[in-house]
């Protein structure tokens, strides 16, 4: 499935991570569960769910599942053992090969970063595992912003380290929540759908 590009001269590229420009989303969902389950949460997380969240950060998720379900999951200890089990994993993340051959393309040549709700440990990770660490020198994660996707910050903390007004920014992204952070930075998206890795 080809990569369409809106028509415009846009002067820097911000990628999402997971699931955009790595196809690590599948390793993600088994890492929640695994996690859900040993802290015997009382509600299945869909598959429809966890990708209706995406780009979401993993304790936020867990909140809501909480008051959906009337629970009181610890976040904190869900998270920390969701990472620990992806991180095992993280070897087996393969790039999506459409996402990942348009960011070389622009290596060089325009100003690139990753905005990603993951920790920033396991974004190094998936990018060092398929071979694109080298091309963003700028990642921006949760951590470094006071709110993550669907709020704007990442994506505005991005453009402001790249040099470049938001408006001239282009956003890859496969997650609702970042199309939404994207249209509240003021800044054009591209959804990546699943189908394309």
């Amino acid at each position: 499935m080809p990569l369409e590009i809106p028509d415009y001269p846009f002067q820097a590229y911000i990628f999402d991570c997971d699931g955009t420009l790595v196809d690590s989303m599948p390793l993600h969902y088994v890492a929640w569960v695994e996690a859900l389950k040993q802290h015997d949460a009382p509600y299945e997380f869909t598959e429809e769910e966890f990708y209706a969240h995406a780009g979401m950060k993993e304790q936020d998720v867990v909140k809501l599942l909480n008051a959906k379900h009337g629970a009181s999951v610890d976040p904190v200890s869900v998270d920390e053992l969701k990472m620990e089990i992806f991180a095992r994993r993280i070897p087996e993340v393969q790039a999506v090969s459409p996402v990942a051959e348009f960011a070389r393309s622009l290596f060089g040549r325009f100003p690139i970063a990753v905005a990603s709700g993951s920790e920033e440990s396991t974004v190094r990770g998936c990018l060092t595992a398929t071979g694109l660490i080298d091309l963003f020198p700028i990642i921006i994660t949760p951590k470094k912003v006071k709110h993550g996707k669907p709020a704007p910050d990442m994506f505005l903390l991005a453009a402001e380290q790249m040099g470049i007004a938001p408006s001239e920014c282009l956003v890859l992204e496969d997650g609702n929540s970042g199309i939404q952070a994207a249209n509240a930075a003021g800044m054009q998206s591209v959804f990546i759908p699943r189908t394309m890795r």
